[in-house]
C-alpha cells in the first residue's frame, strides 16, 4: 500500500513533525509487524528523526543548519538561488526505513519524525510505503 499525504510548510525553513500522520497510516494499513518506507520526493526537502520534547531543538538545528550552509552564498551559481537548500536535503536524506511492532511505530521515548522544509513554504508530498 502507498499512502500520499500534502503537507503545507510554514516558512523557508521549517521542521513539521509528521509523526502522528505516519502513525495514522500504519494503523490504517493493518500492519502490526514489519518495516515501513517514509519519502518525500523532492530536492529542497527532507525527512529527519530528532527529538520532539522540547520545540528548541528543531530552532537549534535550523539554526545550525543555516550557520553551516547559509541560504545565500554570492558563489553558489544554480540559478534558482536554493543551492543551500540542496545541501541540506541531501545531508539530512529524503527517505527513511522505520521499524513497526504491534500495530505502531518503534521510536525512541523523544523521538519524533520531521518533514525538514528549505525552500518553502511550500506543499511536499508524504509518502509511505505500507507492504
Amino acid at each position: 500500500m502507498i499512502f500520499e499525504e500534502s503537507i503545507r510548510t510554514p516558512a523557508k525553513q521549517a521542521m513539521v513533525d509528521v509523526t502522528s500522520t505516519i502513525r495514522r497510516f500504519v494503523a490504517a494499513s493493518g500492519m502490526t509487524d514489519g518495516h515501513i518506507v517514509v519519502s518525500v520526493p523532492h530536492t529542497t526537502a527532507a525527512l529527519t528523526i530528532n527529538e520532539n520534547a522540547d520545540p528548541s531543538v528543531v530552532s537549534d538545528m535550523l539554526r545550525r543548519l543555516e550557520q553551516a550552509f547559509p541560504t545565500y552564498d554570492p558563489n553558489d551559481r544554480h540559478a534558482e538561488g536554493n543551492s543551500a537548500a540542496h545541501v541540506k536535503s541531501s545531508l539530512l536524506g529524503t527517505c527513511h526505513t522505520f521499524i513497526v511492532a504491534n500495530g505502531d511505530l518503534v521510536l525512541g521515548t523523544w523521538q519524533g519524525i520531521y518533514l525538514c522544509e528549505f525552500d518553502g513554504p511550500r506543499t511536499r508530498s508524504l509518502i509511505i510505503s505500507i507492504p
